[in-house]
This record gives structure tokens, sequence and C-alpha cells, in this order.
């Protein structure tokens, strides 16, 4: 087997480096992001990595940069990894740690290279609609996401699936396809493929504002929206005067006419109209300041009016 560097930070990152450990690979060090202020208490908390390196008796190091850090160097140079695993670590891999390793800096992709380069490939690639998605294994370049790609393997995007769900999943296919291609690097079974450039989509770091519902789009793009940006920016309108989130909704079918951004109560069901006489079947809503209710109780409560807009 052979000597690893593990640079991780999230939670996605947390069963490539279990599978790696059970698999034998010697990982000699692990680095993850500093402690951070994190939930409601903005306690100093440690990242799901390094929980994770703790609980397996692994080295670790939290550097706050690695471009310029001399020590961070010197550490890894005397490692000497054959290989340096890279999974949501969340810093740009300078020049110099790119080079360092024999087989390269591996990283593991949360989609289907060239689509979804990016921060947020999960979550875009539910939002846009896709059917169909993937991980990728591939070499780090100086590039965003731009590497040599090594292996794939896809997942298939279930309608009732959000990036809270899907997640999982592609983390545990890529922790399998993460050992199938070090393997394959060091057999030389492994051939590395240049991502075809015209190809690339782009799946930037979420904004609050991309959950700001837009009444123009079609109700099944709202949906794939509110379903890949959970838990975070959701779906939301102004209602009232009072920030309105969407928690679960469906694509509406047989409806009347429900105008766009509008409320409308038919036969025991709360629709939100969009564009092109499309409307979303509201489920689950939460008003500002108000716990989460089901669409019963919000038209119990609030008895929207079918002349009343929902505003954005």
């Amino acid at each position: 087997m052979m000597d690893l560097v593990f640079c991780g930070t999230p939670l996605f990152a947390v069963p490539t480096l279990e599978k790696l450990v059970g698999a034998g690979f010697r990982v000699k060090l692990v680095a993850t992001q500093p402690d951070r202020p994190s939930g409601r208490g903005m306690e100093v908390a440690a990242s799901p990595v390094k929980r994770t390196a703790l609980a397996l008796d692994l080295p670790i190091t939290q550097p706050e940069k690695i471009k310029n850090n001399d020590e961070f160097r010197a550490q890894l140079e005397s490692i000497a990894p054959e290989a340096i695993v890279v999974v949501g670590y969340g810093r740009i891999i300078p020049p110099w740690m790119i080079d360092l390793p024999k087989l390269g800096n591996i990283n593991l992709h949360g989609s289907l290279l060239p689509k979804y380069r990016g921060a947020a490939p999960i979550q875009w690639a539910i939002a846009m609609g896709e059917n169909i998605t993937g991980v990728t294994t591939m070499r780090i370049d100086a590039g965003l996401d731009t590497g040599d790609i090594l292996m794939q393997a896809e997942e298939t995007i279930q309608p009732q699936d959000t990036a809270l769900t899907l997640a999982p999943r592609l983390a545990q296919t890529g922790a399998e396809l993460m050992i199938s291609t070090l393997a394959g690097l060091k057999n030389g079974s492994a051939t590395a493929q240049p991502q075809d450039d015209s190809k690339a989509t782009l799946a930037p770091i979420l904004k609050r504002e991309d959950g700001l519902i837009d009444f123009s789009r079609s109700a099944v793009d709202t949906w794939n929206r509110l379903r890949g940006f959970q838990p975070w920016p959701g779906a939301f309108a102004r209602f009232r005067g009072k920030m309105l989130h969407l928690h679960a909704a469906m694509p509406a079918a047989k409806i009347g006419v429900v105008a766009a951004a509008h409320f409308v109560v038919e036969n025991d069901r709360l629709l939100l109209g969009f564009a092109h006489g499309t409307a979303l079947d509201v489920q689950e809503l939460q008003l500002e300041g108000k716990k989460r209710m089901s669409a019963r109780d919000f038209v119990n409560g609030y008895r929207p009016k079918d002349e009343e807009a929902v505003g954005n």
C-alpha cells in the first residue's frame, strides 16, 4: 500500500478518509481547515474530517494558509507521499504541492466533469434539472476543476432527492471510486483523459439571492432549485411584508387557473402560481418568525386570498 496525505474538511470527505484507512492505505497526515465558529451559539467546532481523523488516531494539521507556508511544505516533503488525496479541502492547491507527489494530487469532485465545475456541483446539478450526475476523480492542475479525468461513476438523481439526500450517496460512491483510482494509478491501469472544455458548465458557490423565488420561471424549474438549494439558501419570497420560505412542494398537475405569484386554495391543496400556467403544490412552508407548518395549517391560519400577490 502507498503513503498518502489526505486534505479535506466537510462531511462529504469523511467516507473517502474512512475507506482509505480501511483499505490499508497509510495516511501519514490529514490536513483540514482550522476549527471555526458554527451553529446558533457560534461555538468553535472541529471539521467533520478532523473529528474522523481523531477517531482514527491519525496525525492532523490545520494550517490557515498553505500557498507560502514553509512549515507545511517541509512537513509534506518529509513525508514524501506517493499521492495527495484532496476532497473538499477548501484551499487552492499551490504549484509546489501539485508537483510534490509522484502520482499527483488526486481530487474527488461531486459531478461528472467537465459539467459543474466549482464549489457547489451537487446543488447545481439538481437545480438545473439533471436526472444523472456522479463523481469524478481527477489530477489537480492550476485551473478550477480542469485537471485530467481519471475515473467516473454515475448516480441517478431521484425525484424526491435534495442536495441533503444526494450528497451522502455521492460521497460513498466517491470513496469507492477513489480506492479504485489509487489502485489503478499504482498498477498503471488508470489512464488520465483531458477534459473537453467546450462541454464545461459552472457550479459557483451559492449566494443567498440564489434562493429568491423568481416567478418568471416555471414551477418545475423552481421545484428543482428548491430541492437543490437545501439546506441553504432554500427558496423564499415575501408575503404580507415578511419572508416566506418554501420547505416542501411538488409540481402540480390538473390545476385550474393560477396566476403567477399568487396562492390559490383548490380542493384542499395550496397552489402557488408560476410562469406558463404552471404551479407548485405547496406542502410545507414557514413565515418569518414562525415555525414550519403544513400547507393546511398555513391556509387555516392566514387564509391567503386569490388576489393576494407573493412578492420577490
